[in-house]
């Protein structure tokens, strides 16, 4: 008998693995992070290898200690950091460079080029994507003029593109599949939201020959099965999709309205608004939620780059926490930030400022700032971060959230839960399980084959942990957000200096 669902959440600085019973809740779990290469200011790589290996050895780790036996799972999902740019030899399986990170801006003066020739509106509007160095599409052009040897394997057919889903899908094929999704798909600029195929002009613009590129498949199918050397036994792969995506489906949002906040590396702000693209005024970005029996649904997402990843930051490379869990006991520590503002755009600024030159700024220190303070204003940035994103959805919609789901692992964090409450006077509502990414790849995973029959019986597994009322009082609110602000302006006019 079937009794699981195997989640393989392939994320920015681990692998992670989950298996998940009938009821939607975590059997087993394992996770190893992996190395983050920083080759230049601004550029991120990941080695395609490790990622694998690390996702391997976790998927066996969370079967072995569960106590399953490997006949009991009855379908994988997999779940993927977005935009991650892989090229491989076709015929060897070997990566022909570092995966280029979502992160990466080395593409940025190739983005602004494009928009001086004027595609900006035009590739908007064939992808729902602003033009910027967060997306794949540059990524690969990138590789293929400044790889040797790149150019010629794709003109003669030999290298093959994938995102980080495309990647784990191919070895765990053992190379027999080349797909990704649409979710996927729809964040490397290359990809059509309306006839939902790769565009045609895009990838002539780009110079991208389209042979590099995966079969587009259903979110929630069976594609095919793992390599029996794997795990003993073939398991069915039944579900591919963005971890973002996947934390929509995982939170529930099934319908238009519907929104969530996954507090990750980056923090990203979905919600669901039904069968047919909407577009921003307010440069959200428009993208495929999920693709099921051939019928798309879509989102409209807010993206910031770095949210858990600045907790990060202040453990590994300043020092000031040995764990990442200390942060909240120190903000609380802090009782306030004493002035100091904190803006964490090491990769740029996403949504809604999209300012690929931004650098991370600190302001308001004086001499007795402690590091209390200096964690607290760090862990206050991500709820400004995701408080502008929530501007831009009302003024999109015209609708304010009734309260907002949030997930993810820094969503763990009460004292960041309550001042996002405070920031943005909506109540924040936590689920029990909060691995959302993996569950909503198992959820689509089940789908495919029956494990689970409906999304009405989906819905009754989301369970509340801890409602966050807001608590702060307006006025108090309105001088954090001025100088959110004037830190905001600051950065602005900082990166437009040093640009020259």
């Amino acid at each position: 008998m079937k009794k699981y669902i195997l989640a393989l959440d392939q994320g920015t600085s681990s692998s992670r693995a989950i298996l998940f019973n009938k009821t939607g809740d975590i059997v087993s779990i394992a996770a190893k992070p992996f190395r983050q290469i920083y080759p230049q200011p601004g550029w991120v790589e990941q080695n395609p290898i490790e990622i694998w290996q690390s996702q391997l050895e976790v998927a066996q780790r969370a079967i072995k200690e569960s106590g399953a036996k490997v006949s009991e799972i009855a379908s994988i999902g997999i779940t993927n950091q977005r935009e991650t740019t892989v090229l491989w030899d076709r015929e060897t399986g070997r990566p022909i460079h570092n995966a280029i990170v979502w992160q990466c801006r080395r593409t940025a003066s190739e983005c602004e080029r494009l928009k001086e020739q004027g595609w900006e509106r035009i590739i908007q509007e064939k992808t729902g994507l602003m033009l910027d160095a967060y997306f794949s599409g540059t990524k690969v052009q990138w590789i293929l003029s400044h790889v040797p040897q790149a150019r010629q394997m794709a003109d003669s057919g030999r290298l093959l593109f994938g995102t980080v889903d495309s990647w784990l899908i191919f070895n765990l094929t053992n190379r027999r599949l080349h797909i990704t999704d649409p979710s996927n798909a729809s964040r490397t600029l290359l990809f059509n939201i309306y006839s939902l195929d790769w565009d045609r002009e895009i990838l002539t613009l780009l110079d991208i020959p389209p042979s590099l590129l995966p079969t587009v498949r259903d979110s929630s199918e069976v594609y095919g099965e793992t390599d029996a050397r794997l795990f003993g036994i073939p398991i069915p792969v039944a579900s591919c999709i963005g971890d973002q995506q996947a934390a929509l489906f995982g939170q529930a949002c099934f319908s238009p309205g519907l929104g969530k906040n996954t507090y990750g590396t980056g923090c990203f702000l979905l919600m669901n608004v039904g069968k047919e693209p909407v577009f921003s005024r307010n440069k959200l970005l428009t993208t495929v939620a999920w693709r099921m029996s051939q019928k798309a649904e879509y989102a409209l997402e807010g993206s910031v780059f770095v949210a858990g990843a600045v907790v990060q930051w202040l453990r590994d490379e300043l020092g000031l926490i040995a764990n990442s869990s200390d942060s909240e006991h120190l903000a609380e520590q802090a009782g306030d930030t004493r002035g100091v503002c904190f803006l964490p755009a090491f990769v740029g600024m996403g949504a809604p400022h999209w300012n690929m030159f931004a650098r991370g700024m600190i302001c308001g220190l004086t001499r007795d700032t402690s590091k209390a303070q200096i964690v607290r204003a760090a862990l206050e940035s991500i709820a400004f971060q995701t408080q502008d994103l929530l501007n831009c959805f009302e003024q999109d919609s015209g609708v304010r959230f009734r309260e907002l789901r949030v997930d993810g692992g820094a969503s763990t964090n009460d004292f960041l839960c309550q001042f996002q409450a405070d920031i943005s006077n909506l109540p924040v509502v936590r689920p029990r399980v909060t691995e959302t990414t993996a569950l909503g790849a198992a959820y689509l995973a089940g789908l495919a084959i029956n494990f689970w029959r409906s999304r009405d019986q989906i819905q009754k597994h989301w369970v509340l942990d801890k409602e966050f009322v807001p608590l702060m009082h307006d006025k108090d609110r309105q001088m954090h957000l001025r100088h959110w602000r004037a830190l905001i302006e600051a950065a602005t006019m900082f990166a437009a200096k040093i640009r020259g």
